[in-house]
């Protein structure tokens, strides 16, 4: 039993909408056995995971799949179901799953939702390693297992502070990216988003967190603007500690200066004596130690967000309960069994650690860990309240007194901070500081927000919203509009007019295309960009206005979306590309691909889909969003419906642009007046007009904008590099294109037929991981249109052997009927194009299929370079003459 594929999708994607685990299992020999059958597995699959009884399965209903294993399920349902029932067990509540054949192997897809990749990955581990044993009759340690799940939980998974701030910013809607693998959000998309790291967000200078980090400098802020705190000094010797300690009188606190969680601190020292330990203990943190006065009360947090005061907790010290018969470590240990508490921040409490500092705090109470205190007595393990250290919280948040909360709101906008932990000492937060002379202690940068939502008493406040809200007022934009493109051609080209447009209207545009991640004009990375890695450079990016994203198959099929949901979806055709690759056979299968694109949509936002492409159609069923209809044909029943039923709808009527809304027809441009159409020969690029039109249109861009920006866009170098590009050459012609299936050939050779060449010669080629039959008719459909075709071969082969796709390409012209004699096989495309240069004669039209357009730029480029040489050589012999 092998796992042949494991991979993580983090956003939505072609199985689900929810984050999901994919393995590939190859089951070997267990593949055809039923549970049932196999001895004694069904029973020690429930005794591992008892859980699994509760489990409804297909059937509908709680013991389903207990039922479902009874009948005899087969292995992969098993590994699916005990992943999902492992995650459950550690928190993570998930239900999604599912298993299927991969045709007819002993191989199976296993889909299972999760949480945290890691985590999911792990888990898939440890279900197959399960059922793997099971069949073989060994014990498997499933607790061992666990453990090891935990841990990477608590490795990679969120705290409960961040987690609360990515539940409260998936509740508003606002996109949600972790940056790396901790604690670092971004929040939103493109100019609008904004970061956090636990709960320092960055609107918080840097100053301020080290001013708060400083309890000296902090405190000095806090006295001149008034606000009580406790006397001190700080000293670098443990002499100097013992004289402030004498000027400052008895009780004091020791603790380092830029201390954090209670660490290092030792509270009411009660003599000289007891400095010497309490100075070595905060000594270990820092060599500046600050010793002050210890002012009696009790321990509040007060939690400001912004301008409000979003909770108060009373924190109360880490303790345990004794009841006359275990010792104090054997409760410490009984209490840290509680499910709450972890090891350090991924869970609601933390441990209680018995160490120095506890071991002082026992003395002063008259007790050993070995000691077995009266019943009923509180022993205290920890001088300070944090939650850190193993302390608890109640929550008081309603108590607070006015004054008190205008009082933290000043501290912290004295500090700097939007979001601080201001700690009070005072015998009541319901009555004023000054009536019992209370102190504000400390104020912290980036506090944890643990006791708030997880209060051992009292309510829990939500927290992450309050953070969220602040962050983004009602009514403030989050994240830039996403133009999501698709389809098997056109792609590029569409793409590219779109964000032409945005430019027009002023926009600072962001685009993924096959070419490279451009910022308007600028390409800050070339190469084929069309993944969501691509897509996430842009939706990073704080100069963004819009993003325009071609979205391919390649990325969809490995990764998912680099995005939530899109503003416009744009689905061009679909064709026969591709197919036979990553278990997508049929072009239902591509449709179900590229339709993940118009599934992920808002629900206000708008599909743009082919009316004249039946495939295309169908995507319609698969969202929620509006359509607008696009079609070349004026009569297509499509867009009549959709008009009737006050849809909107974009086509050519009289070779004009017609918009058609429930306000009527509106005539727009003609197409002769659009350059990149060649005055209606490029009947692609009439669709991509369409479905560039309908974007804009959908994006509330004014019409004369649109109507001027395609107008003004070319199939050039500048506008659209490598798609239909003519270069004129002596007294011939060279056509670029990056057509590399079989309906880019057919759309190329079709208009190339209406271009008036004497002779057409073709430099064609496919990708190596086309099948035989797609590559064979390329072939055909070039012999059909080329009075002579030179054939070249990819560098880059994608598996195939050096020859092969140069021979079924010439099999399929050889059977178009093309003569042998007009067939040339030379590899390199360079090359190719040097030969069919050299060998042009006055009309001829070169179209050359290219793989990497640098190369092929730089030889058509030489030879103008030439001409003009040689032209300037004629001009001065006339002179001369």
């Amino acid at each position: 039993m092998l796992i042949r594929e494991l991979r993580a999708y983090n956003g939505r994607n072609i199985y689900s909408h929810q984050k999901v685990i994919k393995l590939i299992v190859d089951l070997q020999e267990w593949v055809d056995i039923p549970t049932c059958d196999i001895p004694n597995f069904n029973e020690q699959l429930l005794r591992i995971l008892p859980g699994l009884t509760n489990h409804h399965c297909s059937l509908g209903y709680e013991g389903g799949f207990k039922q479902r294993l009874k009948e005899g399920t087969y292995l992969a349902h098993v590994i699916e179901h005990s992943a999902l029932e492992i995650l459950n067990q550690i928190g993570h509540k998930v239900s999604f799953g599912r298993a299927r054949q991969v045709s007819e192997t002993s191989c199976y897809t296993i889909l299972f939702a999760h949480k945290e990749e890691h985590t999911g990955l792990e888990t898939a581990k440890l279900a197959v390693q399960m059922a793997h044993s099971l069949c073989l009759g060994e014990q498997f340690n499933m607790n061992k297992g666990l453990k090891q799940i935990r841990e990477t939980v608590a490795k990679f998974g969120y705290g409960p502070s961040t987690q609360a701030i990515v539940d409260a910013a998936i509740e508003r809607g606002i996109p949600v990216t972790r940056i790396g693998k901790g604690s670092i959000l971004q929040l939103g998309y493109g100019k609008y988003h904004k970061k956090m790291e636990g709960t320092l967000s960055d609107r918080t200078s840097c100053i301020s967190v080290d001013i708060a980090c400083d309890k000296v400098i902090s405190k000095e802020l806090l006295s001149q603007v008034g606000i009580p705190v406790p006397k001190g000094t700080v000293c670098m010797k443990l002499d100097e500690a013992k004289e402030a300690a004498r000027e400052i009188g008895f009780p004091i606190v020791i603790k380092p200066i830029n201390g954090n969680q209670g660490k290092g601190v030792s509270l009411n020292i009660q003599s000289i004596d007891e400095i010497p330990d309490a100075f070595r203990i905060a000594a270990e943190i820092s060599e500046n130690i600050l010793v002050e006065e210890y002012v009696k009360g009790n321990d509040y947090r007060v939690l400001v967000v912004g301008n409000q005061i979003a909770a108060v907790s009373l924190r109360v010290p880490a303790h345990v309960m004794a009841d006359g018969k275990h010792t104090i470590a054997q409760l410490v240990e009984l209490k840290n069994r509680d499910e709450r508490r972890g090891e350090c921040h991924e869970k609601p409490l933390t441990k209680i650690k018995i160490d120095e500092i506890s071991m002082n705090v026992l003395k002063k109470q008259g007790y050993t860990p070995d000691s077995i205190a009266k019943n009923g007595l509180r022993i205290y393990l920890k001088a300070n309240a944090n939650i850190s250290t193993g302390g608890e919280a109640i929550d008081v948040t309603e108590r607070i007194h006015p004054y008190n909360q205008e009082l933290a709101i000043r501290a912290a906008k004295t500090i700097g901070l939007d979001i601080a932990g201001v700690d009070f000492t005072c015998l009541d937060i319901s009555k004023p500081l000054y009536l019992h002379n209370g102190v504000i202690i400390e104020i912290n940068a980036s506090p944890g927000i643990r006791m708030h939502l997880f209060p051992s008493k009292g309510k829990s406040r939500k927290i992450g919203n309050a953070i969220v809200d602040m962050m983004f007022p009602y009514g403030m934009k989050h994240s830039i509009p996403i133009v999501s493109v698709t389809g098997t051609n056109g792609k590029t080209t569409t793409t590219r007019m779109i964000s032409h447009i945005l430019k027009a209207q002023g926009l600072v545009t962001g685009m993924t295309t096959t070419g490279g991640i451009y910022i308007n004009d600028k390409c800050i990375m070339k190469g084929d960009t069309t993944g969501p890695a691509s897509a996430k450079v842009l939706l990073q990016d704080k100069t963004v206005d819009i993003a325009v994203l071609e979205t391919a198959r390649g990325g969809l099929i490995r990764s998912g979306l680099g995005y939530d949901l899109a503003d416009v979806a744009v689905l061009t055709n679909i064709s026969e590309d591709h197919l036979g690759l990553d278990e997508v056979e049929t072009l239902e299968d591509m449709l179900h691909v590229k339709s993940l694109v118009v599934e992920a949509v808002k629900s206000n936002g708008y599909v743009v889909l082919n009316a004249d492409d039946k495939l295309v159609v169908r995507a319609a069923e698969k969202t929620k969003a509006n359509i607008i209809y696009f079609s070349v044909q004026e009569d297509n029943l499509i867009i009549h419906k959709h008009i009737i039923e006050g849809g909107i709808a974009v086509f050519l009527k009289d070779d004009y642009i017609t918009l058609a809304t429930g306000n009527g027809l509106l005539k727009s441009l003609s197409i002769s007046q659009i350059p990149a159409t060649y005055g209606g020969k490029l009947i692609h690029n009439i669709e991509n007009c369409l479905a560039a039109f309908c974007s804009a249109y959908a994006l509330n861009i004014p019409l004369q904008i649109i109507e001027n920006a395609l107008a003004t866009f070319y199939c050039d170098e500048i506008h659209n590099p490598g798609r239909f590009n003519i270069y004129n050459i002596r007294d011939f012609r060279v056509v670029v294109d990056y057509g590399h299936n079989l309906a880019g050939y057919v759309r190329v050779t079709e208009a190339i037929k209406k271009m008036g060449g004497s002779r057409l010669i073709g430099i064609i080629g496919t990708p190596g991981d086309r099948n035989d039959l797609s590559v064979r008719e390329v072939g055909e459909v070039a012999g059909k249109a080329f009075n002579q075709i030179i054939i070249k071969e990819d560098k880059n082969s994608r598996g195939r052997k050096s020859g092969e796709i140069s021979s079924l390409l010439q099999e399929g012209a050889l059977a178009s009927g093309m003569d042998h004699k007009d067939i040339s096989l030379i590899n390199d495309e360079e090359k190719a194009l040097q030969k069919a240069i050299q060998n042009a004669k006055a009309g001829d039209i070169i179209v050359v299929f290219y793989e990497e357009l640098d190369g092929i730029l730089k030889v058509i480029k030489d030879e103008i370079s030439k001409v003009e040489i040689e032209i300037k050589q004629e001009a001065s012999e006339i002179m001369l003459a």
